[in-house]
């Protein structure tokens, strides 16, 4: 079977990113299937992840982004003139692979494809909320996007939650959760290290600030614990210069190749989201060993965890009582050692095995009809 997947561009430590060459690989590796990424932006930008090499990956050379170089109608000019390239060299493509199944992880390469696709069977993976607290603008195009989208032949999304929205849209819903990337080595943490771990993107939507916040609470009760934080994003400088400025034991680190021994070395995992539609984090750490405290922001977390079993989930927003759970567990390591050990066996609904299955029956399903 022959498989394409769409994306902007592979070129950032991301959980999108890392999940899509997951789920690739497996597909070569595991089911034999021929698999084709198409890139619109990757350039001369290297993939973060190791990608099997029997994977056919195709750059169309577009730069979408150079349309920032102008403003105004200009912009909006250009932007239309790299479209109609994309639409082109997109169809060419397609055209010469014949593949039995598309697959797109991004709303704005949607309404194209419906014109061009033909009988191809195309699935839309949901990777944000069908709603989610945003711009007036935002919430505009997104309305747009989904009403695009809900043409599609399938929308996975990956929560029961956010599956009953886009129910609205669409009459082929599933509900896949995503491929974690789990911890493959016998070791775990202890989790007697004095040390609170965030990971993620620097942007708003993981509400870093506020974690800040959380963070000058407890610091006072617990001089000898540290905050780390590791990931990239456009806010990192920001939070790099508040965290030193703060004095509050906060480590602002870039992203790293190794962040499950970062996994190991630490003792509680905290998610501070304004919105996750799963949480790629959360199972990664569980499946170390960490036990977790995040607010329940719609509508990953309360999928992952099981509140008092293998971690905190906080009401959301609700910044007090999420301080004294973190502060239970820092005072406590036979408590952080006992989620812990919960968090390792309930992580493991998330594996490959567990989840790929659920694709290639979609994929068998689809290509039968097309």
């Amino acid at each position: 079977m022959k498989i394409v997947y769409l994306y902007p561009a592979l070129a950032v430590w991301g959980g999108i990113e890392r999940i899509l060459v997951d789920k690739m690989n497996y597909l070569v590796r595991h089911y034999g299937y021929e698999v084709y990424t198409i890139t619109s932006d990757q350039g001369q930008h290297a993939i973060p992840y190791d990608l099997d090499e029997r994977i056919h990956f195709k750059d169309l050379d577009i730069r979408f982004y150079t349309r920032y170089r102008y403003r105004g109608w200009r912009r909006y000019k250009e932007y239309g003139r790299l479209s109609r390239l994309y639409h082109d060299r997109l169809r060419k493509l397609l055209g010469e692979i014949q593949p039995d199944v598309i697959v797109c992880t991004t709303s704005q390469f949607v309404r194209p494809l419906l014109g061009i696709k033909g009988d191809i069977p195309l699935v839309v993976e949901s990777h944000i909320n069908f709603s989610h607290p945003d711009t007036f603008l935002h919430r505009i195009r997104n309305r747009y996007n989904n009403y695009w989208i809900g043409k599609a032949e399938a929308v996975v999304t990956l929560t029961n939650g956010d599956a009953e929205n886009w129910c609205r849209v669409s009459k082929q819903v599933h509900v896949i959760p995503n491929v974690v990337k789990l911890n493959e080595k016998n070791l775990y943490s202890d989790c007697t290290a004095k040390r609170v771990l965030f990971v993620g993107r620097f942007e708003e939507q993981k509400s870093i600030g506020e974690l800040f916040g959380i963070w000058q609470m407890i610091h006072p009760l617990f001089p000898d614990w540290q905050l780390d934080l590791y990931g990239e994003g456009m806010l990192w400088e920001h939070y790099k210069q508040e965290a030193d400025a703060l004095n509050a034991n906060i480590e602002v680190h870039p992203p790293t190749r190794h962040i499950f021994d970062v996994y190991r070395s630490s003792s509680i995992l905290v998610l501070t989201s304004l919105y996750e539609p799963f949480g790629l984090v959360l199972p990664e750490g569980m499946s170390c060993g960490l036990p977790v405290v995040t607010f329940d922001s719609p509508y990953g977390p309360a999928t992952i965890l099981t509140e008092r079993e293998d971690g905190f989930l906080i009401p959301n927003r609700d910044k007090q009582k999420f301080v004294d759970s973190l502060c239970q567990l820092m005072e406590s390591v036979d408590l952080r050692q006992q989620m812990g050990m919960k968090a390792i066996i309930s992580s493991q609904r998330f594996a490959a095995d567990k989840i790929m299955p659920m694709w290639k029956k979609l994929f068998e399903q689809l290509s039968s009809l097309s």
